[in-house]
Parts: structure tokens; sequence; C-alpha cells
């Protein structure tokens, strides 16, 4: 059982199937199945009308996920994002128990700082990978949790399902098969891209 007490106050497990550079796919999966918001509901940034949408399938106890956000994000965010110029939609895709725990702290809390968590989730990955339990609740306080409403997140079968459901047909629709994995309009990309690689593949668009 995802929710086994036991398992999430465990450390993070082997990463298996990551990837550390980018590649790029040559075929466009179905945008209708791909942009429809899961049933929990999008996590985004930037105009629902941008001419391009970029999806991010990331794991919050990535390593690569997590220099991505550092290194190549916030040149994303600055040039692409903020301007107005593209959406950009994270989806949840835990390949260990720390990561489904974290996203679900960040699903429980006000959408609002949903965002926050994430960013906290990787620019402290380190920091709260080491006790994820402990760290995870000492994250979760920052925006308001109590110790009561932290563990009954954690127990609320509802959000994991939902967040499984996600990640599930990000693999059996889209091909995801490794994080992070990005699409724009469609296109797939794998693993960790670069703010140049992004360019090439964005400015032809816009």
């Amino acid at each position: 059982m995802y929710l086994d007490r036991r398992q999430l106050i465990l450390g993070a497990t082997a990463l298996a199937g990551l990837t550390g550079l980018a590649s790029t796919g040559h075929a466009a999966v179905d945008l209708a199945s791909l942009h429809a918001p899961p049933a929990e509901g999008e996590m985004a940034m930037g105009p629902e009308n941008a001419k391009v949408t970029v999806v991010e399938y990331a794991s919050a106890s990535c390593p690569h996920c997590a220099n991505f956000y550092k290194t190549t994000f916030p040149a994303l965010k600055k040039e692409y994002i903020d301007s107005g110029k593209i959406r950009f939609i994270f989806r949840e895709y835990p390949h260990n128990q720390p990561a489904l725990a974290a996203f679900m702290v960040a699903r429980c809390a006000p959408k609002e700082k949903y965002f926050p968590l994430i960013d906290m989730f990787f620019t402290q990955q380190d920091s709260w990978l080491e006790s994820p339990r402990e760290g995870l609740q000492k994250i979760a306080q920052l925006a308001g949790f109590t110790k009561e409403s932290f563990d009954a997140c954690l127990k609320n079968e509802a959000v994991a399902k939902g967040i499984l459901a996600v990640r599930d047909k990000a693999t059996n629709e889209f091909g995801v098969e490794s994080i992070p994995t990005f699409f724009v309009n469609g296109e797939l990309i794998k693993g960790e891209t670069t703010i140049e690689e992004f360019r090439k593949h964005l400015d032809p668009l816009l």
C-alpha cells in the first residue's frame, strides 16, 4: 500500500530510470489528452491562451529534476513564463515514497502555496531527504500545517490516488519513462534540458 507509514519514514530508495542528458522525441502525443487537466486540478503558470504549452513531469525527490529547477527553470520562467509567451504545466510523477508524500503535502495545501512548496522540495531536496517524514513536516509547517493536518494529509488515500493517476496516465498514454520529461506543444523532450535547448524548441513556435 502506498500509504504505509513505515515506508514513508524511510529514506529515498535507489533512483531508477532517470536520465541526465536531454534527448528529443520525434512523435508528438495527442495534445487534447496531454493538455486535459487531471481530476484534482491543474498546476500551471502563464496564460491559458499562450501559443506554446510546456508540460513537465517530475519527481520531488529526483536529483535531476532538482538540478533542472535550480539551473534552468529560473531563466525559463523569466524569459517565457513571466513574459506571457508560454504556459507551463507541472505534473507529479513520484518515483518513490518520499516523492509521493511530498506531492501529497503540496496537494493538501491551499492552491496558492503549491508552487512555493514545490520550490522548497527542490531547493532543499538534500536536506529533507535525509529524514523524509521529519523533513517534510518541517516544510509543511512553513505552509501552515499542524502535526494533525500533516498526518491527516499523508493518510488521505484520495489525494494519493489522484497523484498516482497522473503518473500512470503519463506512462501509459504518453510514454513517460524517465524524469524529468517535457512536452513542448506535444513534442517529447527527455532529461535535464538547458535554457539554450529550450530556446531552440520554443522560439520557432512563438
